[in-house]
């Protein structure tokens, strides 16, 4: 046998396909996360305005038509009403101008990401500075001494993702990645929900009790980390039912590769280019990170529309397993079962045709 049957026997096209996937997949991993990531500025930054009534408008009209338009300045009447709307997480920051001195507050939140309040702050002094005017910061809803940069409320959704997407796929690598009927669909929908409990919950303590990273309710926290993780795992079972194993790759491309670095963690959405900030909120990732910062820092404020993103995941991907689940009729074995696993059809025969969960 030549070298070049050897190599045609060892490299299917069903093989071949899957490397030129894989490889498809981590070059558009590195250009996500170079491409929002590799250089970072605050772009239509919400951000506040309390001034005297006869200098506000020039104020805002100045702080618009800063170079790269860094600041969405609007109005607010007063400092009390600015600092509601930041915890509110309406806007990020806002500028108290004082009527009789020269200088000004300028309130933060660095519990929304401490790079985010880093950047407001070197704004504003250079724009307070050539008007001759200091500039004090005030933080209002401060990052915890023991969440560095803001960071932990993201890598503990991460986690979870992680945990969604791998227990859906050792699912199908174990079992088939298409149930061979409903009830399987919801056994494995069942120990999904099961998982995702556990893992909710041991990701909350981790991150409060254990550690002390984030400060916030423990049970919300957890009941966020359920729905995180049921959400993206049933989303990753129904893509496996629709397309078998490829649909671990596509989970890995809509959770990590589009996911992960548009969520607004190492840097907040306000600094991410257009396209990943645009996409954020709508995924996983994103939506996760932003309720578990409202938790931790902002009373729970600004919550209802990511859980909404969240249940909306969790709610197609289980209503999707469920449908697909139905093309398979009862007591017919899954070859696709044996095919993703690699263990050949012959031998799922030979064994008395049996199905997997």
């Amino acid at each position: 046998m030549t070298f070049v049957d050897e190599v045609k026997n060892a490299v299917t096209p069903r093989a071949a396909l899957l490397v030129i996937g894989v490889l498809g997949l981590q070059l558009l991993f590195i250009a996500s996360y170079v491409g929002a990531l590799h250089k970072p500025k605050p772009t239509d930054v919400a951000f506040g305005v309390v001034a005297p009534q006869q200098m506000s408008q020039q104020l805002i009209t100045q702080l618009d038509g800063l170079p790269g338009g860094p600041l969405d300045p609007r109005a607010v009447s007063s400092e009390a009403e600015a600092r509601e709307q930041i915890v509110n997480r309406e806007i990020d920051g806002a500028l108290i101008v004082s009527p009789q001195g020269r200088t000004d507050t300028l309130l933060v939140a660095s519990g929304g990401g401490t790079v985010l309040s880093s950047a407001l702050e070197r704004i504003l002094t250079q724009a307070e500075g050539a008007q001759q005017r200091t500039v004090r910061t005030v933080d209002v809803a401060p990052a915890s001494a023991d969440d560095f940069d803001g960071l932990s409320s993201f890598y503990l959704v991460v986690g979870w993702c992680v945990g969604g997407y791998l227990c859906a796929s050792i699912l199908a690598i174990s079992a088939g990645t298409k149930p061979a009927n409903r009830q399987r669909a919801l056994i494995r929908t069942a120990v999904m929900a099961l998982y995702a409990i556990a893992g909710g919950i041991g990701g909350a303590v981790i991150i409060g009790p254990i550690l002390g990273a984030l400060p916030g309710s423990l049970w919300g926290l957890a009941g966020l980390g359920a729905l995180v993780v049921f959400s993206v795992g049933m989303i990753t079972l129904a893509l496996e039912a629709l397309t078998g194993i490829v649909g671990i790759g596509l989970a890995v491309l809509i959770i990590v590769v589009a996911g992960n670095p548009s969520a607004g963690g190492a840097f907040p959405l306000p600094m991410l280019p257009d396209f990943w900030r645009a996409i954020g909120p709508a995924l996983p990732p994103g939506a996760g990170t932003w309720v578990a910062r409202s938790i931790a820092y902002f009373q729970g404020n600004a919550v209802t529309g990511p859980l909404l993103v969240l249940s909306a995941w969790a709610v197609v991907g289980t209503a999707l397993t469920l449908l697909l689940s139905m093309r398979h009729r009862p007591g017919r074995g899954d070859g696709s079962a044996d095919t993703e696993t690699g263990t050949g059809a012959g031998t799922a025969s030979s064994a008395g045709g049996s199905t997997a969960v």
